[in-house]
């Protein structure tokens, strides 16, 4: 399988302050970092994929975690060094860094901006200063709109998270909320329901009955106003949870929504290149005995079928407003594009306003995000 479009670096960094209640990423709390070594070791793991992945162009890099925004600026100057060393940069590559609104580190957006970070994911995650205590958030509503005025001023691009459907929230509460947001001018928004995800302490704290998650039709409800609201504000949803002016939409997680290769470096990391998926060891401790022994961190790498291409590039494509071009994937993949989904299914989810079609290219309708998983238990004919 080949691949004509840019390449997407994503860089974990595996490190956080503290652990959010409703995380289940790979975060992990450390009383100390030996810095020096952690950029040493990330160089090695990214040489490695550069390796593997050689004479492509460089679309985008995404630093990720964990918190990235504490890692030191001459860490992230290295590694978009080391970058540009082992590959060609697109003339208008994204730089992009996940931040944290604390204070300590919103003073480092400006050392970021210098060592070439060119966008940024402010996680605000909300604009109330109770339900960010709820959340476990370290900042409050003062210090977060601090941050991102700080933010746009050291980069053009700016994306804010908010996160919706809190228990006790209505949809006037959520509504006022978006409409203050949308004020801010930021490019792109990520708007995310609260979900409670395995592992993480929320799922306890439900288990014990100390709160209760909003209603599914509630949550609904709010998804609907969400898509009303951006969509008036010229920023409509291009993906379930990810609205933007357009051409502003996030181009590295394009990367993934599009099926195209991207290399995926840190504790954790994932990356598909060529219809290999890899996957890094979680635990950084254990990720760093991988890169002595082996010059990687790899735990696995594995080729995948036909089949399995096919049905990861659809669960991610139908997550977008454009939906999926089923002639391309079926060539990029190397099968029939018969054999990509059940048409009798798709035709009956046609009817029923849950999916359209438009020649070869398929897409969900926005009644069918709403029951994206359940569409594509029954489209799937891989």
């Amino acid at each position: 399988m080949t691949d004509a479009a840019p390449l997407a670096l994503y860089i974990h960094w595996p490190f956080c302050v503290a652990k959010c209640p409703y995380c289940d990423f790979n975060s992990h709390v450390r009383e100390s970092i030996d810095q020096p070594a952690w950029r040493d070791a990330l160089l090695r793991d990214l040489a490695y994929e550069a390796d593997m992945l050689p004479g492509r162009m460089l679309g985008s890099i995404f630093f990720g975690g964990g918190t990235p925004s504490l890692m030191p600026p001459e860490t992230i100057e290295a590694l978009i060094d080391a970058a540009a060393g082992h590959w060609s940069f697109a003339p208008d590559i994204e730089i992009t860094m996940e931040a944290n609104p604390n204070s300590a580190e919103a003073a480092r957006f400006a050392q970021a901006a210098q060592a070439g970070v060119n966008r940024l994911s402010l996680g605000l995650q909300a604009l109330d200063d109770a339900a960010l205590r709820f959340l476990g958030r370290a900042h409050d509503v003062r210090e977060g709109l601090a941050a991102l005025e700080a933010a746009q001023g050291c980069v053009d691009r700016v994306s804010l998270d908010l996160i919706y459907a809190l228990p006790g929230q209505s949809a006037a509460d959520w509504e006022a909320e978006l409409t203050r947001a949308l004020a801010f001018g930021t490019d792109h928004l990520s708007l995310y329901q609260l979900t409670i995800e395995p592992g993480t302490r929320f799922e306890t704290d439900v288990r014990k009955g100390d709160f209760v998650p909003a209603d599914p039709d509630h949550a609904a409800e709010l998804f609907e106003l969400t898509q009303a609201m951006t969509s008036a504000a010229g920023r409509p949803a291009y993906e379930v949870s990810n609205h933007a002016e357009p051409g502003q939409e996030s181009r590295h997680n394009l990367a993934y929504w599009r099926y195209g290769d991207y290399a995926g470096v840190g504790p954790g990391a994932h990356g598909r290149r060529g219809g290999v998926a890899t996957i890094r060891h979680r635990k950084p401790e254990n990720w760093m005995s991988a890169l002595a022994r082996n010059a990687h961190g790899l735990s696995e790498e594995r080729a995948l079928e036909p089949a399995e291409q096919a049905g990861e590039a659809l669960m991610m494509g139908l997550r977008l407003a454009e939906g999926v071009d089923l002639r391309a994937l079926a060539a990029r993949i190397g099968t029939p594009q018969a054999a990509l989904v059940d048409t009798d299914a798709v035709a009956q989810l046609e009817r029923h306003g849950l999916l359209r079609r438009d020649g070869d290219r398929l897409a969900t309708t926005p009644a069918g995000m709403l029951l994206l998983d359940r569409i594509l238990t029954e489209i799937v004919a891989c």
